[in-house]
C-alpha cells in the first residue's frame, strides 16, 4: 500500500511506484506530459506513454523564454481547460509545469512525478512554481497546488552522484529546522548507503516531506510561518545568481554552513549543536568555500525577492529542530554574514 502525506485538502504526496500510482490518480481525460530531454532518455517509456512536451536543462531553462515556448507547444497541440498537465522531472521540470497549469488558459489541473532528491524533499512540494528573471531566483511565479505529488525511490537510482548528494542538502535543512531525528538518522549514515537502502531513503524523504507539508498546510502562500522554509536559502540564491559553479544543492548547503556560523557567532544556538550542524554538512562531503565577491553577494542577497522594503527576513537556527525568524535591516545584513 502506497504511503500518503495531505499537504492541503486538495493536494496529497504518494510515495509508492509510479507504474501502480499514476494510472490511479491521472484522471480519465486527456494528459500532456512536460518533462526534459534528459529524464525522457532516463525514463523514455514512462515519458512516451503521453503525449509530451520537452524543455531544456539546467537553471537557464526556468525562464520566461521557456513559458512561452510551451504556451505556443499547448495551443498548437490544442489543449484547452480540461487538459490534465503531468509534470515529470526535478524541480526545474516541476517549476515550469506547475506555472503553466497554473496560468495557461487561467488554470489547469497538474500533477507531478518527481525524479530527483531535491525535488522530491523540495521543489515539487508545498505549492511554489516559478521561474527566474534577470538572474535572481524564482523572481516571478504562482502559488498553486499540485492535485498529486507521486515519489517512487526507484526513478532515484539513476541520479548521478553529485545530483543525489544536492538533494541531501535540501534534507539537512529540513531536519535543522523541524526534526532532530531525522538529524540523528542523518548523523548515523551516510549518502553511501542511503543510495543502496531504498527503506531508508524511503523514510528520510517521508520525515522531510512531512515537515515542508505540516509548515504549508500552516501558512500556504508565506505569510509568516512557511519563512522557516528558507533557511540557508538567503546566501544560496545569492550564490546561484552570481556564480554557475554550484547546483541549487550546492549552495543550499554552504548557506546553511555560513548561517550556522552565525548562529554560534550571535550564541542563538549552542557550540555543541552548532557543530554538530557543520560536521553533518561536511559528512555528506558539501564544498563550503566561496569563490564570489563578498560584495556581489551581499548586493544580490539586497534584490531577493523575499525582502521587504529596507529589510529581509533571515532564518537562523537555534536548536536542532528549531529555528529563528529575525528581520533584518538590509544596511545590517554584512553583520550576518560576515564570513562570506
Amino acid at each position: 500500500m502506497a504511503k500518503s502525506i495531505e499537504v492541503t485538502s486538495n493536494s496529497t504526496i504518494y510515495m509508492g511506484s509510479v507504474e501502480v500510482l499514476l494510472p490511479q490518480l491521472l484522471p480519465n481525460r486527456r494528459t500532456i506530459v512536460i518533462s526534459d530531454s534528459n529524464i525522457d532518455r532516463t525514463h523514455h517509456n514512462l515519458i512516451n506513454s503521453y503525449e509530451h512536451i520537452l524543455i531544456g536543462q539546467g537553471e537557464q531553462a526556468k525562464s520566461l523564454t521557456t513559458l512561452e515556448e510551451v504556451y505556443r507547444r499547448l495551443i498548437e497541440m490544442g489543449a484547452d481547460r480540461t487538459t490534465f498537465i503531468l509534470g515529470i522531472g526535478g524541480g526545474i521540470v516541476t517549476d515550469i509545469a506547475g506555472f503553466i497549469a497554473s496560468t495557461y488558459m487561467r488554470g489547469l489541473e497538474f500533477g507531478f512525478v518527481t525524479t530527483t532528491l531535491l525535488g522530491a524533499v523540495d521543489a515539487s512540494v508545498g505549492g511554489k512554481n516559478g521561474v527566474n528573471v534577470g538572474g535572481f531566483k524564482n523572481m516571478v511565479g504562482t502559488f498553486s497546488q499540485p492535485k498529486f505529488v507521486i515519489c517512487d525511490v526507484a526513478l532515484l537510482h539513476s541520479l548521478p552522484e553529485r545530483e543525489f548528494r544536492a538533494g541531501l542538502a535540501e534534507v539537512i535543512k529540513t531536519a535543522i529546522l523541524g526534526d532532530s531525528e531525522l538529524f540523528e538518522i542523518l548523523e548515523h549514515t551516510s549518502c553511501k548507503e542511503l543510495r543502496k537502502n531504498d527503506n531508508l531513503l524511503e523514510e528520510i524523504i517521508l520525515r522531510s516531506m512531512k515537515v515542508k507539508a505540516s509548515v504549508v498546510a500552516e501558512d500556504e502562500r508565506e505569510g509568516g510561518r512557511r519563512r522557516v522554509l528558507n533557511l540557508g536559502h538567503t546566501l544560496a540564491h545569492a550564490i546561484e545568481k552570481c556564480s554557475h559553479d554550484y547546483s541549487h544543492g550546492e549552495a543550499v548547503a554552504i548557506g546553511l554552513h555560513r548561517i550556522t556560523l552565525s548562529a554560534l557567532e550571535q550564541k542563538t544556538i549552542s557550540e555543541s549543536e552548532g557543530k554538530r550542524i557543520l560536521s553533518l554538512i561536511e559528512k555528506y562531503g558539501f564544498k563550503t568555500a566561496i569563490s564570489t565577491e563578498r560584495k556581489l553577494l551581499l548586493r544580490a542577497i539586497e534584490g531577493d525577492k523575499k525582502r521587504k522594503g529596507n529589510s529581509i527576513h533571515i532564518i537562523l537556527p537555534t536548536h536542532i529542530g528549531e529555528v529563528e525568524d529575525r528581520e533584518v535591516r538590509l544596511s545590517n545584513i554584512g553583520d550576518i554574514f560576515k564570513t562570506i
